[in-house]
């Protein structure tokens, strides 16, 4: 009977390690979860758009980063004297589009990164080229890459886009979410944001959707 238990308990103790192991190995090898991003370029109806069109991207969200809650705020922002960009605030799936990716996307369709404090016709602080890191690793990376582009000389002028950290995105009002989408026909954008669609198109087909 001794040896009938023993060999009961050693089953059972043995079931539960291998399904422990099993469920470890589970685990790391378990997709990475979503990371956030999160881009300033000017006018966020249009970059909004841009990442909306990623593959990989769940959520882009139009907001204000860089200053405080108190003036997080179309009005206030647009003043230019708050603190604030105009930002959006970019969810992916690091399996499906890196955060290189994203970067590339931002540099070469989003925006033009040697606009000191305006992009096209808008003019001001708010609209300054961004990146505010949510990690070392995204500084790295963005810092790095900001690097090759310079050396390489792919823009005709220096790149003046601020690699900081982010110390909170604010969402802004409901009428700015999904503009391009809701609006296609505005004239600003007609001009100024669905050319960056179809660069988009051309220049990453893999990644437009």
């Amino acid at each position: 009977m001794a040896t009938i238990k023993l060999i009961f308990n050693y089953l059972v103790n043995g079931g539960i390690f291998f399904m422990l192991a099993l469920t470890a190995l589970s685990n790391a090898n378990a997709a990475p979860a979503e990371q956030t991003a999160v881009f300033a370029g000017g006018c966020f109806w249009g970059v909004d758009a841009v990442f909306k069109h990623v593959k990989g991207v769940s959520e882009v969200v139009s907001g204000y980063a860089g200053g405080s809650a108190d003036t997080a705020h179309y009005e206030q922002v647009g003043n230019g004297d708050t603190g604030h960009a105009e930002a959006v605030r970019v969810r992916f799936d690091p399996a499906r589009v890196s955060y290189q990716q994203l970067l590339q996307v931002f540099f070469s369709v989003a925006h033009n990164p040697t606009q000191l404090n305006y992009q096209g016709p808008d003019v001001g602080s708010q609209y300054r080229s961004a990146i505010f890191y949510t990690s070392a690793e995204q500084q790295r990376i963005a810092q790095s890459y900001i690097g090759q582009l310079t050396a390489a000389r792919t823009f005709p002028a220096p790149i003046v886009t601020q690699v900081v950290p982010l110390p909170r995105f604010y969402p802004a009002e409901s009428y700015h979410q999904n503009y391009l989408a809701l609006h296609p026909y505005q004239p600003y954008i007609v001009f100024h944001d669905m050319p960056k669609l179809k660069q988009l198109r051309v220049k990453f087909p893999a990644l437009y959707q």
